[in-house]
This record gives C-alpha cells, structure tokens and sequence, in this order.
C-alpha cells in the first residue's frame, strides 16, 4: 500500500521530534508517496528554521541528509486542481500539492497539520492520524 507523506512527517522523522517513533511505526512496509515539490519545500522548511532561529545551521545538511535517506516516490501533481484546492479552502499551494497527491492517487494522507486533516475531510481523503 502507498501513503501520501506530507512534509512535516518528514522533518518530525529528520529533526528525530516527539512523533519520530508513531511515524515510522506507521510507515513500516508502505511505500511513500509525495508530490514532485517535496525536496524544495524541506530545504525551504530547513532554511526557515534557521532564520527563525528553531534550528542551527550546522544542522541543515545532516537533517537534509537524513530526509533523503528515506525513500519515497515522488509524483507529478495537477497544478490547476491544487491551485482549485488552495483557493477554495484558503490553504496555501505547497499543502495543496499533498492534497491534491493523495486525492488523485486515492491514497490515505499523513500530515501533523490541523488545517490540512480538516480540508482532507472536506475532500473525502482518508487521513492516517499520528497519535500516541
């Protein structure tokens, strides 16, 4: 089975955060999916960490690293339907580009983001909740 991983699973798996251990539990044996953006927007994550002063920049290329050590695939998305979704439920593009992914694909999402889980209701996309 695939599993549309958003960003944020993959800095919380990176950054080894609190939801590390539920993440990787959750993903043994799926493939991940992501939409073709995904490395542009873990560096752009990473930098903005730094500037916001969240993570140190010796850190950038070990947690980049360690992003790019896990596999994922990575798939065009309908530029045009995200654009839709964005502007339809006030999102911003990037995480219209993961809904847009899995609701294309017909695959379940995995985000820690709140407005993200509630516009994947809204589209029907089965979500996989990272609780303890």
């Amino acid at each position: 089975m695939q599993i549309v991983a958003d960003t944020n699973t993959f800095l919380a798996v990176a950054l080894d955060e609190p939801e590390r251990p539920r993440i990787v539990s959750m993903t043994l044996g799926y493939d991940l999916v992501a939409p073709e953006v995904l490395p542009f927007e873990i560096g752009n994550a990473l930098t903005a960490m730094v500037k916001r002063g969240t993570l140190p920049a010796t850190q950038v290329t070990p947690a980049w690293d360690a992003v790019r050590a896990i596999a994922v695939g990575l798939r065009e998305v309908d530029l045009r339907v995200s654009l839709d979704i964005a502007t339809r439920f006030g999102t911003y593009a990037y995480d219209a580009y993961f809904l847009e992914c899995a609701l294309s694909l017909r695959l379940p999402l995995l985000t820690l983001d709140r407005g993200m889980r509630h516009v994947a209701r809204e589209l029907s996309i089965e979500i996989l909740e990272i609780s303890p």
